[in-house]
């Protein structure tokens, strides 16, 4: 017992001797450093190493060799070394990927496979695809001929005249005419008529209380139409004053005036005479209506008439519609009391109201006198020249 004490003892002294005989130390240093085994050295721990105890064995640096398992977020760290990607090689020509959606496209994500051009016709294109330009019909394309050239001289007198002939301007009168004939053939020709009784009225004037008319028919299409009018006025308790009614062919000259001829037969003043009429009658600008006329009767004597009014809408319903009328003669007709030159002249104004667009009642003055040789004419009959009259009446059409 006493023998192994001494032992452990003399062992006790004699190790840090042969720790500094082994050691590496500096003679000049303060301090001797161990070196420490490379066994020692592979074990020890990182608390050791830095408290001085042991010397850790040095980390071996990172393989310079590309790992081809290297992620990229170890390599980002340094504890690998990616493989290098391999340099891209130039495609010959873009494929693109049919598969590409156009977001993905415009990022940048993939290229789309190009698109090939639509064919020239397409035998399945609907019409309402190809009326947008989308496509175009296999037989259309066959069978259709070529657009014609808009005119490279300027438009005809045709394409001035109104609506209709409007397209020449730009399409030519070739091209139109063709197409009207064929809107006319399906859609057919308008036919139409109307009667209009534009004065039925009661006249009050110095006790000289009368009536008079004035209305007219037409029945036809666009171009032609048979036209009727009549008109004249009396006094209550006196003989008719004058009458007449009068058988017209019209014929448009364009879109506001129309070319009247026929006859015209007076019932009165007596005695009764026939006429050849002719005329204008249409909308003037500023919507003026007028009627422009001239006879000539079967004695030889030529007369003229001229009319013109308009209606100055107040409201939707109420109406002044001013009127005036001249009536002239190119010689003296003693047997009718009419002079040569400017026989007469009437003016009229009427407010009316409607109370529907066929029935509208109305009321107002009128103004009637003999001009000239006309009025010596009254006088030496005895009869008033002309004076001032106040009316009520309706006007209708149906």
């Amino acid at each position: 017992m006493i023998r192994n004490l001494a032992i452990a003892i003399a062992f006790s002294f004699a190790a840090p001797a042969g720790a500094q005989q082994a050691g590496t130390a500096d003679p000049h240093a303060d301090h001797a450093v161990s070196a420490t085994p490379p066994a020692q050295a592979a074990a020890c721990a990182p608390e050791h190493a830095a408290m001085g105890h042991c010397t850790p064995a040095p980390t071996p640096p990172p393989a310079t060799a590309a790992a081809s398992d290297c992620s990229a977020e170890h390599a980002a760290m340094g504890h690998c070394t990616a493989a290098p990607a391999p340099a891209p090689q130039p495609a010959a020509t873009p494929q693109g990927d049919p598969q590409c959606p156009a977001e993905h496209a415009a990022m940048g994500h993939c290229t789309p496979a190009p698109t090939t051009p639509p064919a020239a016709t397409d035998p399945a294109c609907p019409p309402e695809h190809a009326a947008m330009g989308h496509c175009t019909p296999a037989a259309a394309a066959a069978s259709a001929p070529a657009p014609a050239a808009p005119p490279r001289t300027g438009p005809s007198a045709a394409a001035l005249s109104g609506p209709e002939h409007a397209a020449d301007a730009v399409w030519g009168a070739g091209v139109m005419s063709p197409v009207r004939r064929a809107i006319y053939a399906e859609h057919g020709t308008f036919r139409g008529s109307k009667m209009l009784i534009d004065r039925l009225e009661y006249r009050a004037q110095d006790g000289h209380d009368g009536y008079a008319w004035e209305g007219d028919a037409w029945f036809g299409g666009d171009y032609d139409r048979l036209w009727l009018k009549t008109e004249g006025e009396g006094g209550f308790g006196t003989a008719l004053e004058s009458a007449e009614i009068q058988a017209l062919w019209s014929r448009a000259l364009d879109p506001w005036f129309n070319l009247q001829a026929g006859i015209r037969y007076d019932l009165r003043p007596r005695p009764d005479r026939a006429h050849l009429a002719v005329g204008i009658q249409g909308l003037a600008p500023y919507w003026f209506e007028v009627d422009v006329a001239a006879f000539l009767s079967d004695r030889g004597d030529l007369t003229a008439r001229i009319e013109a009014e308009y209606d100055q809408r107040i409201t939707n319903r109420l109406i002044l519609q001013p009127r005036v009328e001249f009536s002239l003669a190119a010689q003296d007709v003693p047997s009718i009391g009419v002079g040569a030159g400017l026989s007469s002249i009437e003016a009229g104004l009427r407010l009316r109201y409607e109370v529907v667009p066929e029935f509208a009642p109305y009321l107002g003055i009128d103004y009637e006198r003999s001009i000239g040789r006309t009025a010596d004419f009254a006088r030496a009959a005895g009869e008033d020249v002309g004076g001032l009259a106040f009316v009520i009446g309706i006007r209708t059409w149906f």
